[in-house]
């Protein structure tokens, strides 16, 4: 269309040069009037002239003859009369040529004026025009004055079909957005934008350039026309960028390019273009995370494309939609991998911890992380006393060689690498001729046809054990983080595994009470939580010990604890959940019993107790006892306490290491259990964001999002009330949006001034500040500030800033109100996490409805 336009005006422009050198439009008007006042007076006074002048000769000869003074006079006279004749015919032919130059005078200024007006026009509609410097150097009005006009005609036309393109266009990005959005990862999002913007903007190709940490790069989705070559997968080492254009691309620089070869491209540029029959091209950059993820390209190949600015902004417009999609799937794809990761560590662990010997840990180990993490060979590399090796356990996938009992020098191995590995250190090589590895490192590993490796410690009874080793053999594996983590829980548990086989081997050779420790250790070890694992510990070691009652005292900060679990016979005392105060525990007994003593006591009142002691266990109907510490994450969680109340009992030293060993047990099992379980708890809370989050994407106004956000969190958080408390300018702000459970008081559209909140509280939440309060009493809250939530009925809060637009926009609070609540990690972070989400679903409405906006204007 502007093409068009811009050709034709080229032509008019050519065929106009020509009126340079020519008059004036005033002097060719004033030579006109002239020519048509004074010539036709002139010419009528000299045929007049000359028809007297011949009259005269003629007939005052022949007259003559009669009278030749009469003839004499008359003739004198007539040339006389001739002469005023003459004369009159000039003066009147002057003055017909003053009238006709003041008369164009004033015509002309009126046209002079009129065209210097739509010159200005002109100018301002198009200022480079040749046309406009072409008329201005020929001062003919009049062709000025039409050319204008006729521009006007075309330019009107071109704006209303550009208008009519700048709605269609609107109603295009809306399309393309939706269409994007809904792909939930990041091959989706690119394959849908090319196709997309291929087939609305009808170009030749549409491909998006991502760059690697040099700024090298590869086109990684690419939609093209038939018959046009392809350049999906093509890596570019050196891009040619100028100077600084990275930093343009940066902060939102747009590049068109009409002709490649009048864009001031680099001959190596143009070379790449051409050889992929590239003849113009659009760029824009696409940001992710607010970093340069890539280049949204196009490419017109089959002819040169003048690039509309409405395209240019449409393009722009759907690269930035680009990047946020692209931050959303990335988001959704780290979520879906927790919640995947988490599982795979749960069946993994389970399957290990079933292998009861450490052939079996092993070999199950080697098996399942290959499958899980789909690489071609996992290894066990098990060190001898100097630090040399054998490869003890192994899983490898056809095509490669097996390298199971291959033992390995490595002369380097204990200069400093132990040290490293005991202390927990994981290595992800991504690809061995770029990590800095020694030759004889290379060369052991291309033995073994690696091409990426993975390396994490196996700890047995706290000493380096082995290594647990991933082999990428059929290309360089860029490892991720996820990944790593996972790989390092699995070498952990390993660890535990082997201890726990090595203790149910040795069990095992000690006869009678070894099985009935495996037993017992086996069915503590089926409860996936810390309550199951107490019930069943009281339980099954009371029936081991054919005792009168089992039970474990946990201990507070003080020393003092309750009896939190109890496996009692019916005829003696229960004691679960009493409290007991007992001064003397703390003054040398921590020490002992964090070292793992174990107290046998087999007649309590020939022990040597004291009176208060005698007085506790009498209480209990205590004849004999038998304590074991309970270790819980290398710190002392209580005691393990059996009872003997029918009798004094004299305790053999098999039951005496039984007990201790299953004392021990029960503190592996409770961190066991607590690791499940926060896995487990990740893996809900994964799951949890995961829906809260589309809930809220689901709504496309402001208000709904709100609305939605306050009721499912507080489905989410079981938690008393939830409300979004926004901002004014001055920092004084409104309750917006509430849920709340009936029986507390409603708080919405409540106003709230608090005078504290500018003096250093606002940057804080601007850099993403969150605030869990357990208790309001017990938090050094101000006055103001306590009064302010027990008149919301608050025991204990929990606050999150949401960011819209890079700026604070208010608070996501939540309330407990029916008690004080001890704030969780795993919701702290939830509660932030959606707090983040709900001011990008912020920007995301508003941005949707600028759109939507901007389509319901055009259709008007």
């Amino acid at each position: 269309m502007s093409q068009s336009f811009s050709q034709n005006q080229t032509r008019r422009n050519r065929q106009q040069r020509l009126w340079q050198k020519q008059w004036s439009l005033k002097t060719k008007a004033i030579v006109w009037a002239l020519s048509i006042s004074v010539l036709p007076v002139v010419a009528i006074g000299t045929a007049t002239y000359k028809y007297g002048i011949n009259l005269i000769n003629t007939q005052i000869p022949q007259v003559g003859l009669e009278s030749a003074i009469s003839s004499t006079e008359t003739e004198v006279a007539l040339q006389r009369e001739l002469s005023l004749l003459l004369t009159g015919m000039g003066v009147t032919a002057i003055l017909a040529g003053a009238i006709a130059v003041f008369v164009t005078n004033r015509v002309m200024s009126r046209v002079s004026n009129v065209a210097a007006i739509s010159n200005n026009i002109k100018k301002r509609l198009r200022p480079d025009s040749e046309f406009t410097q072409v008329f201005i150097a020929s001062q003919d009005e009049l062709v000025m004055l039409e050319r204008n006009i006729t521009l006007f005609t075309d330019l009107l036309s071109v704006l209303v079909q550009e208008k009519e393109a700048e709605a269609d266009y609107s109603q295009l990005l809306t399309k393309i957005t939706r269409w994007v959005r809904e792909s939930f990862n990041e091959e989706d999002v690119l394959k849908t934008t090319s196709e997309e913007i291929r087939k609305a903007l009808s170009i030749d190709r549409v491909t998006v350039f991502c760059f690697d940490s040099n700024y090298n790069g590869t086109f990684v989705a690419e939609s093209v026309a038939p018959g046009l070559p392809k350049i999906l997968g093509v890596t570019v080492s050196e891009p040619g960028f100028e100077a600084g254009y990275i930093e343009k691309y940066q902060n939102g620089s747009i590049h068109a390019i009409d002709n490649i070869h009048q864009g001031n491209l680099s001959d190596a540029d143009i070379e790449l273009l051409e050889q992929f029959a590239v003849k113009s091209n659009l760029v824009a950059p696409i940001l992710k995370g607010k970093q340069l993820f890539g280049l949204l390209i196009a490419h017109q190949c089959s002819r040169l494309r003048f690039w509309q600015q409405s395209e240019i902004d449409l393009f722009s417009q759907i690269a930035m939609q680009v990047g946020f999609a692209l931050d959303y799937a990335n988001l959704l794809q780290q979520v879906d991998t927790k919640a995947d990761n988490a599982q795979v560590f749960i069946e993994i662990t389970r399957s290990i911890r079933q292998s009861l010997n450490e052939e079996d840990v092993l070999k199950t180990t080697v098996e399942e992380v290959r499958k899980a993490l789909s690489t071609d060979r996992v290894l066990v590399y098990s060190f001898y006393p100097n630090w040399s090796g054998i490869i003890i356990a192994e899983s490898v996938v056809p095509g490669y060689p097996k390298v199971l009992r291959s033992e390995i020098q490595d002369i380097c191995f204990g200069q400093g690498y132990v040290e490293k590995y005991q202390s927990g250190r994981v290595v992800a090589t991504n690809n061995i001729y770029q990590a800095g590895l020694a030759d004889c490192h290379i060369n052991l590993l291309e033995s073994f046809a690696v091409k990426a490796n993975l390396v994490a410690p196996i700890l047995k009874d706290e000493q380096l054990f082995g290594l647990l080793i991933a082999h990428q053999c059929s290309r360089p594996r860029d490892w991720q983080q996820s990944e790593i983590d996972l790989f390092a829980q699995i070498a952990m548990q390993v660890g535990f595994a082997l201890d726990h086989a090595r203790l149910l081997q040795r069990i095992e050779a000690e006869g009678v009470q070894s099985q009935l420790l495996a037993d017992t250790i086996g069915i503590i070890r089926q409860s996936l939580n810390e309550e199951d694992v107490l019930k069943t510990t009281v339980e099954e070691v009371r029936k081991a010990l054919s005792t009168d009652r089992v039970m474990v005292y946990s201990f507070d900060a003080n020393w003092s604890g309750t009896v939190i679990a109890e496996s009692v016979v019916l005829t003696y005392p229960k004691v679960l959940r009493a409290e007991i105060q007992d001064p003397c525990f703390g003054q040398g007994y921590v020490e002992e019993y964090q070292s793992g003593r174990v107290l046998a006591i087999n007649n309590i009142y020939e022990a040597g107790l004291a009176d208060c002691h005698i007085n506790l266990l009498e209480s209990f109907g205590v004849k004999a006892n038998l304590v074991a510490p309970i270790i819980k994450d290398k710190e002392l969680f209580g005691l393990l306490i059996a009872h003997q109340c029918s009798r004094p009992r004299d305790w053999q030293q098999a039951e005496i290491d039984l007990f201790g060993q299953m004392a021990m047990q029960v503190g592996f099992a409770l961190d066991h259990a607590r690791l499940l379980q926060r896995i487990e708890a990740e893996r809900m809370r994964s799951q949890l964001l995961v829906d809260i989050i589309r809930s809220i994407r689901q709504s496309l106004k402001e208000e709904d999002i709100i609305k939605t956000t306050v009721e499912e969190v507080r489905k989410a958080l079981s938690t008393d009330r939830v409300l979004v408390y926004s901002f004014y300018a001055n920092w004084f702000g409104i309750i917006i949006a509430e849920s709340v459970l009936p029986g507390y008081p409603k708080v919405l559209r409540s106003k709230i001034h608090d005078p504290c909140f500018t003096q250093g509280y606002v940057e804080k939440y601007q850099s993403g500040r969150v605030v869990a309060i357990n208790n309001i009493y017990e938090s050094s809250l101000a006055d103001c500030h306590i009064n302010l939530l027990e008149s919301f009925g608050v025991k204990a809060n929990l606050v999150a800033p949401i960011i819209k637009d890079e700026q604070l926009f208010g608070l996501l609070i939540a309330h407990q109100c029916s008690e004080p609540r001890d704030w969780q990690q795993s919701e702290i972070d939830l509660f932030a996490q959606i707090a983040m989400q709900v001011g990008f679903t912020l920007d995301h409405a508003r941005l949707l409805q600028a759109y939507q906006t901007a389509e319901a204007n055009s259709d008007e």
